[in-house]
Order: structure tokens, then C-alpha cells, then sequence
């Protein structure tokens, strides 16, 4: 599977909500309307945080980096 790559510096946008996708995995919605994936897969990903619902509650706000924002198309 390929990553997202930017043209430019990704671009901080707040968490605004968290749904689940197909597979059952953790989804962040973005406040600029896109999603990231934030799973807790060790070692590779360590988000425990993302395993319960006030885990998750503490990141409402906080920001993650949008590759799709800073994309030429987005």
C-alpha cells in the first residue's frame, strides 16, 4: 500500500471525532473534514490511547499532521 506524500509540509489540523472503518480499526476525523488512520499496532504504532473511549476523549482537539491538506488536488 502507498502513503499519502506531501508537495509541501503537512499541516496541523485539530481532532474533531473518531469513527471506526470497515476493519474495525480507529479513524481520527479531521476538523479540515479529511481522516488518518491511528491504530495501535506494536511496535510499529504505540497508541494505547486508542483502545478505549476516554483515551480517545483526551485527544479531542489535539492535532495531527494532514498530508491530504497539503496535497496539490486537496
Amino acid at each position: 500500500m502507498q502513503r499519502d506524500v506531501c508537495a509541501g509540509p503537512a499541516i496541523p489540523k485539530r481532532i474533531v471525532g473518531f469513527h471506526q472503518d470497515e476493519e474495525n480499526h480507529w479513524v481520527a476525523d479531521l476538523e479540515c473534514g479529511h481522516t488518518q488512520h491511528v491504530r495501535h499496532d506494536p511496535p510499529w504504532q504505540v497508541r494505547p490511547w486508542v483502545t478505549n473511549e476516554s483515551g480517545r476523549a483526551t485527544f479531542l482537539g489535539r492535532t495531527l499532521e494532514c498530508v491530504k491538506c497539503c496535497q496539490p488536488d486537496a
